[in-house]
């Protein structure tokens, strides 16, 4: 197996030489970031060794653990389409994952296979309008009812990302049991992407974030992933990984924004001098440089325990929901301090500068808005005990 040093190298050329110059023309020339872009740079990715951090190898993946991923996926996330073209991307990352541990034989070969070898795309329906389900999972209403010789469901879900165009569809849905996943075929004439909601954050992905309808969708027992009324136990498989993966891709966007503020700063002058020798200039690059360091290790350090204690333990949930919280953030304040450091030209989109602001800033409420990981690190801490 490559060594992750190398892969760092290999990825950061890859991301240089192919992705880059890609990411511009969706940014600055309107490309469109569709399917047939997206194979396209994931064959290049292939063809440099680079694909699939997350994917076991048995499906053309690397194997990395949590904490090689997290220095390779830094690398990839500086670009905005880095991570989608190494197969790293909301919400395939996240089901990746969940598909992995918890998928059977058939499962595996029918929905991961394809998945993790970059074959298709998939998307995760759980957020739902109000009075819906939202950041309180409890507050699901899409119901599934047993049948003769399966499952009907019915409800609507918003938000759902990546589900135009997507192969299956993870619908979360409440039945007697508790709240339980159903792997649904995007042919299942029952469920029906809807509108693609204008959001912030449209330039990074296929696909959208979405309003899906389920209108009688029949299923057979053999959508259920997992077990009937797990769907919630099924959540947490996914949902540490998932946040720190979103954390080490914007990570490595924000590393980029400062790069290009740095570079920007030191070949331009103002009232006599480089702004580089200006004291408020330099203020801003030291606190970009903090907030970098520091989400670095707050990544790492949850890596680490995501790696010897698994995804759904204590700490791991406790750790991911610091990192998440604290690198959304951070994130953005070096994203917006190299705005204000390119000055007037910050804020215009042949800077890419303005764009990665933009889509940053959904990164806040995604996988779980920082105020709800707030309550939730403050009552694992006042739980325990002296």
């Amino acid at each position: 197996m490559t060594s992750v040093a190398k892969l760092v190298e290999k990825t950061t050329e890859f991301v240089r030489d192919h992705v880059f110059p890609v990411e511009r023309e969706i940014i600055a020339d309107g490309r469109a970031m569709d399917d047939a872009l997206r194979l396209e740079l994931q064959q290049k990715a292939k063809d440099a060794g680079v694909f699939g951090p997350l994917s076991d190898p048995a499906f053309g993946g690397l194997g990395l653990d949590t904490r090689g991923q997290a220095e390779v996926l830094e690398a990839a996330g500086a670009s905005l389409i880095g991570p989608l073209a190494v197969n790293a991307w909301a919400p395939d990352d996240g089901n990746i994952h969940l598909l992995d541990h918890v998928a059977n034989p058939e499962q595996r070969q029918r929905y991961l296979a394809p998945l993790a070898s970059g074959e298709v795309r998939s998307a995760i329906a759980m957020t739902e309008p109000a009075p819906g389900a939202g950041a309180d999972p409890t507050m699901l209403s899409t119901r599934a009812e047993a049948t003769a010789g399966g499952w009907v469901i019915n409800g609507a879900k918003h938000f759902t990302t990546g589900a135009q165009g997507a192969a299956f569809t993870i619908c979360v849905a409440r039945t007697p049991e508790g709240p339980t996943m159903f792997l649904v075929d995007a042919d299942n004439p029952g469920m029906k992407v809807g509108r693609r909601m204008p959001t912030l954050d449209h330039t990074s992905a296929p696909g959208g974030h979405c309003e899906v309808l389920f209108t009688d969708c029949e299923v057979p027992d053999t959508a259920v992933l997992g077990a009937v009324g797990q769907g919630l136990t099924l959540a947490s498989v996914r949902l540490a990984p998932s946040r720190l993966t979103f954390c080490m891709n914007w990570l490595g966007l924000a590393v980029r924004g400062h790069r290009l503020a740095v570079a920007h700063i030191n070949r331009r002058t103002g009232f006599g001098s480089p702004i580089a020798e200006h004291g408020i200039a330099q203020g801003m690059v030291a606190d970009s440089e903090i907030d970098i360091a520091a989400a670095r290790g707050l990544i790492r350090q949850a890596a680490t325990t995501i790696d010897e204690q698994g995804p759904t333990s204590s700490q791991a949930k406790h750790e991911t929901s610091i990192a998440k919280t604290f690198v959304a953030e951070a994130v953005w304040r070096v994203l917006d301090r190299s705005v204000q450091l390119h000055g007037g030209l910050g804020v215009c989109e042949d800077h890419l500068v303005a764009r990665f602001l933009v889509e940053a800033r959904a990164f806040r409420i995604y996988e779980g808005p920082s105020e709800v990981l707030r309550w939730s690190i403050a009552r694992r801490a006042l739980r325990e005990k002296d």
